[in-house]
């Protein structure tokens, strides 16, 4: 029994106990379904922060105060060359 630990790693992956009978093969499958676990998670979890409206309203809450900061920053321009003039 070849017993497996990993740290800071999800906790589904914490330890993994492979049974491997004096041949590789059985230790490549295990890895492969590991690996393949890990990516459809991985994948799922970027798949639903895709579909999320999180990201589309911070782009909205960023692009108001883009343009609250750009009529600000115009209106401060134009009073100072209204006190010029003067």
């Amino acid at each position: 029994v070849l017993t497996l630990s990993f740290s800071g790693m999800n906790n589904q992956y914490v330890r993994r106990e492979v049974f491997c009978r004096n041949t590789c093969d059985e230790l490549k499958r295990f890895w492969e379904r590991e690996i393949g676990k890990q990516t459809y998670y991985r994948e799922s979890e970027e798949h639903r922060l895709g579909r999320s409206a999180l990201g589309k309203l911070r782009e909205e809450w960023k692009q108001k105060l883009e343009t609250k900061l750009r009529l600000r920053n115009n209106s401060d321009e134009t009073e100072k060359r209204a006190n010029v003039g003067q």
